[in-house]
């Protein structure tokens, strides 16, 4: 870095530090005076130096420039000598036309001799190609020699025909089919050359990577004759003929491009794609055993980059080459595949094959660069939207088929029910056969090991079940209809098919929870979460269907009973008909005990009780004026009968809390008008105020007069308000109670 430039104060600030330094101001002066003329002279001695050096430049340019124009000069004189040696030398139109007269000599000697020996030469080359073709694996120990000879010929034959352009048409026929034999052999060894480039990889397994060797020495010997050929057209077309006529290199005007280089690497490139194809037809109706059956592949690419990119020179890049083929050839086999629409299982083991695919090549360390475009344009996650997508069509196409059976079985019931082995009856299979099919497509998706899908198929799973039992429910709801509405028109036998299938519903409800438990540890918790509520909801759903079932079973025991219980506390109600609803009842039972899964006919029983009671509750509150105490008598004969029914499906213990509601609306019903409100107070802890219900119950005491009525009213509602009497946190049965106005009991009675 330069010193910064020191100012004229600076430096006498350097001599002059002190007072004292004043006295020596005249020896300073004197010091750089001198200093000042020796620099002077020094500078001016520097000067005529370079002046000197610049004049004698200068005569050296002017020295070099009359050199130059002198040899311009003669070099004028020697072009015009040259171009008209005649002007110096008398018999040089003679000497130039004996030595063209020797040279067409020569040649044409040369040419016989040639033409005399080709054939020859061409049986040669014929044997040898022949014994080096019949082995295209190698070892073609005659290739270069072929190749040679070839070379020679085919020189001659270019030279030769390039010459007959000027003679006549009847010699260059016979040129062309003295040729023709040359011709095929040539062609035969363009071919053969194809057949190595074909056969690469089986070349360097059998251990002759020599030979590739050979072929690309040829291949890149025969480019740098295309390149020349194709260099001097391209001067020749540029320049005039007469001058591009002057070189003898000219004749190379004839020559056939090979190509050599672009032909072997397009064949293989073919080799390869058709080593794909070949691969595809062969399991060509099994996809997932062409995915398998790639290891070849595999095997392939090691055996490349460790015996085959060593015979090719640099510039090739035969590794990229190669990978870039591989790809672009499997690519094409895995979009035949897609496009096959192939069956949920193959496009599901598709997805994990390419998935391990990328996984290998990194393995392989294969550059992503060489991968590209990626395997189905890198789209592969639409394959699990594929595969979702057959799913969904098979579970609907399934499922539709089945219940169009089914339902029509059901309708009709033409056939007899089967019994299972314990002794229940069942349907021709359909929730065995369902569940089947579900498992069949959820194994599937769990081999995927990704929660996601096996969470959308037990997802569509649930969509397609949740679809069957709304048929169901509108099925049953249907065929009741007809049995209520129409019994004539309807086949025989709904009851053992309702039956049947509720055992079937409650079959499927315990598939779809061992599917549950099956899964259960097979996902993260996030998944969890969503295939327990898809599969909680089926089996709820199962089970709606089941009480369907049930409560139908129900609904036709009291549709056969409607003639008597609209009697109920009407007057022939006092000659015992509850008896005939008893054993209406047992004889409903009986059947749906032995025919009906046990678990069912518990939850069937409470639901009947519960059923009974209201029915029985129902007519009481819309019930006429009652003849106590005959009425309080008749309830109790009723209460036994129906308590001596249900105690045989019942305990002791379970029946007193189903009855327990009865015994207290009769202690309602036996009191005295002065106690009446003990008996209610008891009634409304258990099941609240329910003043309607039992205004009408009062009332409908044949006991008691309208002041009677008023005066046990007016009681009750006000000890309700002064106690805060309100409804008990669970629901009773008394809430079911459908309570009649005034209107409408004024009618009834």
């Amino acid at each position: 870095m330069a010193a910064a430039p020191v100012s004229a104060a600076q430096a006498i600030g350097e001599y002059l530090q002190s007072p004292d330094d004043l006295v020596k101001v005249a020896a300073y002066k004197k010091k750089l005076e001198k200093e000042k003329a020796s620099i002077d002279a020094r500078l001016k001695s520097g000067v005529k130096e370079q002046l000197q050096a610049t004049r004698e430049g200068l005569r050296k340019l002017l020295s070099t420039r009359t050199n130059v124009q002198t040899i311009k000069d003669e070099m004028v004189v020697i072009d015009r000598e040259c171009s008209d040696p005649q002007t110096q030398v008398a018999t040089f139109d003679q000497i130039s036309r004996v030595s063209m007269v020797h040279r067409n000599f020569v040649q044409t000697e040369e040419m016989v001799n040639n033409l005399l020996e080709m054939e020859s030469k061409l049986s040669e080359i014929g044997y040898m190609l022949d014994d080096d073709s019949a082995y295209i694996t190698g070892p073609a120990p005659n290739l270069l020699v072929i190749h040679y000879y070839l070379k020679q010929l085919e020189a001659f034959r270019n030279q030769t025909m390039h010459q007959a352009k000027k003679a006549s048409s009847d010699a260059r026929v016979y040129l062309t089919r003295r040729f023709e034999r040359l011709h095929t052999v040539i062609e035969q060894f363009d071919q053969y050359i194809i057949d190595l480039a074909n056969n690469v990889l089986d070349i360097v397994r059998e251990g002759n990577g020599h030979v590739i060797v050979r072929l690309v020495k040829i291949a890149e010997m025969e480019g740098r004759e295309d390149e020349k050929a194709i260099a001097i057209r391209l001067v020749k077309k540029a320049a005039k003929l007469d001058a591009a006529s002057k070189f003898k290199s000219m004749l190379a005007n004839a020559r056939v491009i090979k190509h050599y280089r672009s032909k072997i690497t397009k064949a293989i490139a073919d080799s390869i794609k058709a080593k794909f194809e070949r691969a595809y037809k062969q399991d060509e109706n099994d996809p997932m055993a062409f995915l398998d059956n790639l290891q070849w592949m595999y095997a392939d690419i090691i055996r490349i980059q460790s015996d085959v990119v060593p015979c090719f020179p640099a510039e090739y890049d035969i590794y990229s080459l190669y990978i870039r083929e591989y790809h672009k050839a499997l690519n094409a086999q895995i979009n035949k595949i897609v496009a096959s629409e192939p069956g949920a299982n193959v496009l599901l083991a598709l997805f994990e094959w390419l998935k391990q695919y990328k996984k290998d090549m990194r393995e392989l360390e294969v550059p992503p660069d060489l991968l590209e475009p990626p395997l189905l344009d890198g789209k592969e996650q639409s394959l699990i939207e594929d595969y979702l997508q057959v799913i969904i069509k098979k579970l609907d196409e399934w499922s539709s088929n089945m219940m169009k059976t089914e339902l029509e079985e059901f309708i009709l019931r033409q056939d007899p029910l089967e019994v299972d082995a314990d002794g229940q009856y069942a349907t021709q299979g359909g929730a065995g056969i369902l569940f089947q099919m579900v498992n069949q497509q959820i194994d599937l998706a769990t081999e995927s090991g990704q929660g996601a899908i096996l969470a959308r198929v037990v997802a569509e799973s649930n969509r397609v079940m949740r679809g069957m039992q709304d048929q169901w429910v509108k099925t049953v709801e249907q065929e009741y209809k007809k049995q209520v509405e129409k019994p004539e028109e309807i086949a025989p036998g709904l009851v053992e098919y309702v039956i049947a299938l509720a055992n079937d519903m409650l079959k499927s409800a315990d598939y779809a929870e061992a599917l549950l438990a099956r899964l259960e540890s097979l996902v993260s918790e996030k998944y969890r979460v969503q295939i327990n509520e898809k599969l909680n909801d089926a089996i709820d759903g199962y089970l709606d269907v089941a009480k369907k079932c049930t409560q139908t079973l129900i609904d036709m025991i009291f549709n056969d009973l409607k003639p008597v219980t609209k009697t109920l506390f009407q007057p022939p109600w006092y000659d015992g008909i509850l008896a005939q609803m008893v054993e209406t009842i047992r004889d409903y039972m009986d059947d749906y005990k032995e025919f009906l899964n046990p678990s069912l006919f518990e939850l069937l029983v409470e639901d009947l009780i519960d059923a009974f009671l209201l029915v029985y509750l129902n007519a009481l509150a819309s019930s006429p004026k009652l003849k106590i105490p005959a009425a309080t008598e008749r309830i109790k004969d009723d209460v036994d009968d129906a308590f001596r029914l249900f105690l045989t499906y019942k305990s002791q213990k379970d029946m007193e809390e189903y009855f327990e509601v009865l015994d207290l609306i009769l202690g309602i019903l036996e009191a005295s008008k002065d106690i009446v409100f003990l008996s209610y107070w008891s009634f409304a802890k258990k099941h609240g105020p329910n003043l309607a219900f039992v205004e009408g119950l009062i009332k409908a005491r044949g006991d008691l007069d309208r002041s009677g009525v008023s005066e046990v009213m007016d009681t009750i509602k006000r000890k309700v308000k002064d106690e805060n009497l309100s409804d008990p946190p669970e629901p009773t049965i008394m809430k079911k109670v459908a309570i009649q106005n005034a209107f409408s009991r004024f009618l009834r009675t």
